[in-house]
């Protein structure tokens, strides 16, 4: 990397010609983190104040946090008492909270409070849709909405801090971490990043049902070598800053106010002591001014990257890069103050990271408000609104991939439904990875959904698992949340319970597969090598299909799945992501079409996994026509292009028109499309927008998404949707001028339901006068 260059050039600086340089693009909504000029001089001072009074050990103790389940766990209290400790992880009972933190604000010295973290990804105790099922509901709304709920929870027990939104743009389904990002799209990605921010800390920060966000893993931790968690990136400085950098960069301008270094080496050089990136990029270019968290125990493994020469050195490194404060491991507080002595570290460094961490509690009202309410719980918890708020999204997420002859929704005069597979009946499993806070006996599985739902009008609905599925190997949440274990011991028992589930087929009028990955297999260090439906699932969706019934396939995953054999031979496929708490309740209502899916694609959808990395934004290369003939043996299109996803109606779109075919370089323009539900019944349509730079400075991708709105349309209804475009969406960074520029010149635009839209327009970029 040209890290020079790159320092000195990112944004602001003046490029000779015609190209127009960004300077920090304004946040699209205030900084929720940054409160008005009076407030903010008034934390300060405190601030200051309180810095003054500290002893250096008490300064290392808010750099400190002790997870509640590690060996420092059982020395809190007397740390607390001490004021060696600024933070707290995995407490979880609201008495608790307040016991403690009656310790660090009436027994210690400073009355410093604590700030009590948990991984609130995608709900607390109620679970909601995970994040990558979120953004495929391609309404930022929505993802606000879900973590605003999440939010209320969380607090409602004392948990004022989260380890999300994770922004990491994710191209390889393998990696089993897709599930808590956005995508592979960094415009969608940071559209969801800029909402997850907003609603984990709501309008006020220091509202009492606000906690803080914590955008992680800074940066380019999705971009693992094979997928494999924990394993370095290896990225360009064009795909970095183009690529990987803005969802960050947006979550940031949303006025995010923690954020996590990353685990992994990124170009050599590990996220945790990366002071280019920590420094340089985060503070200086984009004027981050929250604090830093590393990521569990990543400061102490700077000596296991073989970056550090051991633990004296980890700290240094880290601390010099930017990291304010240390999880779980004890780096810091065993070797900085000797660093300090030695001159390795200037204390001017320390207080920094110290004053930042004071700030962001501060700014949560802790100082003022540090206990929580104890019946805010009772009332918050699973609570009827949070319930309808869980399923109403889980069916807002919903990706309808397939509907062969109108079998979806399913008819109401259905005599008998046959429900098969090994996630039927599984509550942790419909949940999905990283529902730490939740009590899967909550849950509403598939087959009470649809009991519920199908029965009362006389449906007979008949179930079985069929099969039964396991991970090859542990999983590092088995002892916090582990999925069921088989129960089918034997070749016998697997066999007779295989056939069980297609006699139950063969006897109903239509059956509903619901097949995928249980919870353990997707999420961290849940890396897979294949994407096969694991276990003996596709034999059973083979052998379900061919006894002649109608088979609806529902999909329950975190990732892409293999599933063309499926898209050929399985008239109905609906993929509902892990949906959360209320998901049989949800997926009844889409089944039934008392919900209309409408949810679109976040990721290209490959084929096989031969095809992987696949992604729509790619250059135009030498043989721009023939994107599907990579591959001598099989296509090497997607399976289902990004943005895909059918309705239980259908729509048409009208002429693109644009406001101006020439624009100003910083200037705006609308598109705007006529779309039509021509289908009969009420349905959603997601539209958008995508441009193509046809020359400049750099190849450009073939298509990059700039725009999109969620829209819905009645039987018969048409609406002209306008999409405004700022140019400054068409901004880059070159990899021949190391600077972001907007580049007049010539380009395309089309507008559609997926990146395959076909309705076209052009327009030119002229320079800024």
């Amino acid at each position: 990397m040209l890290l020079n260059t790159l320092r000195r050039s990112f944004l602001g600086q003046v490029l000779a010609g015609s190209f127009v340089v960004l300077t920090a693009i304004p946040s699209p909504r205030m900084a929720i983190a940054q409160t008005s000029t009076a407030k903010t001089t008034e934390a300060d001072r405190f601030v200051d104040a309180l810095l003054a009074k500290m002893t250096f050990e008490e300064k290392i103790g808010q750099m400190t946090q002790i997870a509640f389940n590690s060996p420092e766990g059982p020395k809190r209290d007397e740390r607390i008492l001490k004021g060696e400790v600024g933070s707290l992880l995995f407490v979880r009972d609201p008495e608790e909270v307040n016991r403690l933190q009656h310790l660090a604000m009436e027994k210690s010295r400073l009355h410093i409070p604590l700030i009590f973290g948990f991984d609130v990804i995608h709900g607390y105790r109620t679970v909601y849709p995970v994040p990558l099922a979120l953004a495929a509901s391609w309404d930022p709304a929505t993802s606000e909405r879900a973590q605003r709920m999440a939010a209320r929870e969380a607090s409602s027990v004392g948990i004022r801090w989260t380890f999300a939104p994770m922004v990491d743009i994710a191209r390889d389904p393998r990696w089993g971490r897709i599930m808590e990002g956005a995508g592979e799209d960094p415009y969608l990605g940071a559209r969801m990043a800029e909402a997850q921010v907003h609603g984990f800390q709501g309008k006020r920060l220091d509202a009492e049902d606000s906690i803080l966000a914590c955008v992680k893993h800074f940066a380019g931790y999705g971009a693992a070598v094979g997928g494999r968690d924990y394993d370095s990136s290896d990225i360009s400085d064009e795909q970095l800053q183009n690529v990987y950098l803005p969802p960050y960069k947006a979550a940031v301008n949303a006025g995010a106010g923690s954020l996590m270094s990353a685990y992994m080496d990124l170009n050599g050089v590990p996220a945790t002591g990366n002071r280019w990136l920590l420094h340089d990029v985060l503070r200086e270019q984009w004027g981050f001014k929250g604090f830093v968290v590393s990521d569990w125990e990543s400061i102490k493994s700077l000596t296991t990257h073989g970056f550090a020469s051991g633990p004296e050195d980890a700290a240094v490194r880290a601390v010099n890069a930017g990291v304010d404060m240390e999880m779980t491991s004890t780096t810091y507080r065993d070797s900085l103050a000797d660093a300090v002595k030695k001159g390795l570290v200037q204390q001017s460094t320390i207080d920094d990271a110290v004053r930042r961490i004071l700030l962001a509690k501060y700014n949560l009202g802790l100082f003022q408000h540090p206990y929580v309410a104890l019946e805010r719980s009772k009332k918050e918890l699973v609570s009827q609104e949070q319930r309808a708020a869980s399923r109403e999204i889980a069916a807002r997420t919903a990706v309808l991939l397939r509907n062969e002859d109108h079998l979806l929704p399913l008819k109401r005069d259905l005599k008998s439904i046959a429900v098969i597979g090994p996630l039927v009946d599984s509550k942790p499993d419909i949940m999905g990875s990283w529902s730490l806070g939740a009590h899967p006996d909550d849950t509403v599985t598939v087959i009470e959904g649809i009991q519920r739902h199908f029965a009362a009008s006389g449906t007979k609905v008949l179930s079985t698992k069929g099969v039964e599925i396991k991970r090859g190997q542990a999983s590092i949440f088995d002892d916090q949340f582990p999925s069921p274990k088989p129960t089918l011991l034997t070749d016998e028992a697997k066999e007779a319970e295989f056939h069980h589930a297609i006699d139950l087929v063969n006897q109903a009028d239509v059956a509903v597969l619901v097949l995928g990955e249980a919870q353990t297999m997707s999420g961290e260090r849940a890396s897979r090598s294949s994407l096969t439906l694991p276990g003996k699932q596709q034999q059973l969706l083979e052998a379900a299909v061919a006894t002649g019934k109608p088979v609806v396939l529902v999909l329950v995953n975190g990732r892409p799945l293999d599933i063309t054999w499926a898209s050929q031979h399985v008239p109905a496929i609906l993929d509902v992501w892990y949906p959360g708490t209320e998901a049989g309740n949800a997926i009844a209502d889409l089944l039934s079409g008392d919900a209309v899916p409408g949810g679109k694609l976040p990721v290209s959808w490959p084929r096989t996994v031969g095809q992987v990395p696949v992604f729509y934004a790619r250059n135009l290369t030498q043989i721009p026509n023939d994107p599907d003939t990579r591959y001598w043996d099989g296509s090497s299109a997607p399976l289902y292009p990004f943005g895909y996803g059918l309705s239980y109606t259908t729509f048409s779109l009208g002429e693109v028109k644009t406001s101006t075919n020439s624009v100003q370089a910083g200037g705006t323009m609308d598109v705007s499309v006529e779309v039509r539900n021509t289908g009969s019944s009420v349905g959603d349509e997601v539209v958008q927008l995508y441009t193509h730079q046809r020359s400049g400075s750099a190849s450009r991708p073939v298509r990059e998404l700039k725009g999109f709105q969620r829209i819905t349309l009645k039987p018969g209804e048409s609406r002209v949707v306008t999409l405004k475009l700022d140019t400054k969406e068409l901004a880059f960074w070159s990899p021949q001028t190391h600077r972001w520029s907007i580049e007049p010149g010539e380009f395309d635009l089309w507008v559609g339901a997926d990146s395959n839209a076909t309705a076209h327009a052009a327009f030119e970029v002229t320079p800024k006068s």
